[in-house]
């Protein structure tokens, strides 16, 4: 996983928890990393899982909960680093149609060693988009925060439901509609 993420979710902690907190989540894991994260690093994923399992006991909020705050969190990040991507985009849903034929062919340029989710749309007609989700590293709660930020992002109303396709969460479908 690219440290940008990591380096993003750390962030994230400082700013909602504290300076301590971030602190505490590092020192309280056996990191193979010892939580000394760059941008352009790359980390291996059961980091991020350990960093997100203690935040969540330490402050009592559901994994899902934290990982549905981050994606909201990196969006707005991601609107200031790389604001080429949105402005490509004449609105939300080609936004979001946007992310694997245009958005994840140019971080590959960028990071060749990264290792993305796959995204797959369909325009089911002019205001509901079919989004489907796949990754090994099971963050579809995450995929729904980053959805959220960028309809909020294209001043967008509607919803988004979340339909996991199997048990390991593996595959989520998004249904989004726009009112």
């Amino acid at each position: 996983m690219k440290g940008i993420v990591f380096t993003e979710f750390i962030e994230m902690v400082e700013q909602t928890f504290g300076y301590e907190m971030a602190d505490d989540l590092i020192e309280s894991n056996e990191l193979p990393s010892g939580g000394s994260y760059t941008s352009i690093g790359t980390y291996d994923y059961s980091e991020m899982i350990s960093l997100v399992t203690t935040l969540s006991q330490r402050t009592k909020a559901p994994v899902s909960d934290l990982l549905f705050a981050f994606g909201k969190y990196i969006f707005q990040s991601f609107t200031k680093r790389y604001p080429e991507f949105l402005e490509a985009s004449d609105s939300f849903f080609d936004f979001l149609e946007s992310i694997e034929k245009y958005i994840h062919v140019e971080v590959r340029k960028l990071y060749p060693d990264a290792e993305l989710p796959k995204f797959e749309t369909a325009l089911l007609d002019g205001k509901t988009l079919e989004m489907n989700y796949f990754s090994e590293r099971k963050m579809g709660d995450f995929a729904m925060g980053l959805i959220e930020s960028s309809m909020e992002y294209f001043g967008e109303k509607g919803t988004i439901d979340m339909n996991p396709k199997n048990d390991s969460g593996s595959e989520v479908q998004f249904i989004i509609k726009k009112l």
